[in-house]
């Protein structure tokens, strides 16, 4: 784990504080194509409690967030379904950032640049604490999903397969 005197300051950890979010900040040594696998090794917790901010988009091209588990994928078929779209695919990194604000491996659902609809496995409810990117590469912040549920009103679906 890399330790550093303080977290830094990026438009999730203000949109967090602006909410009055209990938060706590966990930085990590980041690793290119790691993905959840190293930063939970990293903060020693359970990569199904580690949740990635997916930027996917609708047949249409219209951008949307999933929330997923670290060790499970989306399958993008019960996900299209579920929201009533034709098909969901990844969004291309360029488009990614330009939607968000935020860099691949840095995609935080809190203070992206434009307003995305907001989608969430429905287990991540069950969990009590879970880890999410805090705005940059090597950075997450544990919360409390439920206040996910209270500031971003994702709706809950059920689109996670083992990974």
């Amino acid at each position: 784990m890399k330790h550093e005197s303080h977290a830094p300051e990026t438009p999730a950890t203000a949109f967090l504080r602006q909410h009055r979010i209990a938060h706590s900040n966990h930085l990590y040594e980041y690793e290119e194509h790691g993905g959840t696998r190293v930063s939970a090794r990293e903060l020693n917790v359970d990569e199904h409690a580690v949740v990635k901010t997916l930027v996917m988009e609708d047949e249409a091209g219209k951008p949307l967030i999933v929330l997923m588990h670290g060790d499970r994928k989306v399958s993008t078929k019960n996900l299209a379904r579920q929201i009533g779209a034709k098909s969901v695919s990844p969004c291309k990194p360029e488009s990614a950032q330009r939607h968000t604000g935020y860099m691949v491996g840095g995609t935080s659902p809190f203070g992206m640049k434009k307003k995305l609809p907001v989608y969430i496995e429905q287990t991540i409810l069950d969990l009590p604490l879970i880890y999410i990117n805090g705005g940059r590469r090597g950075f997450l912040v544990g919360v409390q999903p439920h206040a996910l549920v209270r500031v971003l009103q994702p709706q809950q679906v059920e689109c996670g397969l083992k990974d």
